[in-house]
């Protein structure tokens, strides 16, 4: 099942984002940082166990960024990425949003899924303010994807 995160799901969010940050597939999240996003956060539920999470920032008026996509090791290559991703374009569409973007290790899924790779120098410069709290700043090894709505 696919629902809205809450504040009580913080440090599991937490856990799961950094699990594979410390294998190098995606960014660490802070708990501060997951606290003050918690409302972008769709999480996957299985007889009460998270299995995935997956965020939709809105950055401007016509672009939002996915996220902090996680899903167990245990749980991947069953559809559950896909279907968090699902949920934020829908939501994405609802707040009638234009373009949705990631920053990525991951080319591939996203590619597979309609979006596109870009140059990070199309992204707007309001996307990079977050970017100078980054480990990674200024030498940022991601890819930048993006998909028209």
């Amino acid at each position: 099942m696919i629902r809205k995160a809450t504040v009580e799901d913080v440090r599991k969010i937490q856990k799961l984002v950094n699990d594979h940050a410390d294998k190098g597939e995606m960014l660490p999240r802070s708990l501060g940082d997951t606290c003050d996003n918690i409302r972008d956060f769709y999480l996957y539920e299985e007889n009460g166990a998270i299995l995935g999470c997956c965020a939709l920032h809105v950055t401007w008026v016509d672009l939002a960024e996915i996220r902090s996509l996680a899903v167990v090791e245990e749980a991947q290559s069953k559809g559950i990425g896909t279907k968090l991703l699902d949920a934020c374009l829908e939501d994405a569409l609802q707040l009638a949003i234009k373009k949705v973007f990631a920053l990525t290790y991951k080319l591939e899924f996203f590619e597979k899924r309609g979006f596109r790779q870009v140059d990070k120098s199309e992204l707007p410069h309001k996307v990079w303010l977050e970017c100078v709290n980054c480990v990674k700043f200024p030498d940022c090894d991601e890819v930048a994807v993006i998909r028209m709505l």
